[in-house]
């Protein structure tokens, strides 16, 4: 059974730094691209990151780029989102998302995703 289990939500003040994890089973590790999306009360989800293991590629949303930054620990099937200097607009529920890479790279739209997990709240107070 394929799982994707995000943890390290939580409240903080702008300008804070939070770190999600997204550990992942029930699936080869390393043919899946993952990655992190996010959605606001009210607003469409939003691609922020996705990371493809084994060639290094990283796209970010242009209204994280610079802040957030994607990682992987293939050895803990676990994908991590560093972010930092946390705006008021970042507060939102976070998911992380995988597909069977098609090749090379990764894509931060929502519709390649075959399996989602349950989310996480981020909420960044001002």
């Amino acid at each position: 059974e394929v799982q994707l289990v995000e943890s390290g939500g939580g409240l903080v003040q702008a300008g804070g730094s939070l770190r999600l994890s997204c550990a992942a089973s029930g699936f080869t590790f390393d043919d899946y691209a993952i990655g992190w999306f996010r959605q606001a009360p009210g607003k469409e989800r939003e691609g922020v990151s996705c990371i493809s293991s084994n060639d290094g590629d990283t796209p970010y949303s242009s209204s994280v780029k610079g802040r957030f930054t994607i990682s992987s620990d293939n050895a803990k099937n676990t994908v991590y989102l560093q972010m930092n200097s946390l705006k008021p607009e970042d507060t939102a529920v976070y998911y992380c998302a995988a597909y069977r890479k098609l090749g090379y790279g990764c894509f931060i739209s929502s519709r390649f995703y075959e399996y989602w997990g349950q989310g996480t709240q981020v909420t960044v107070s001002s």
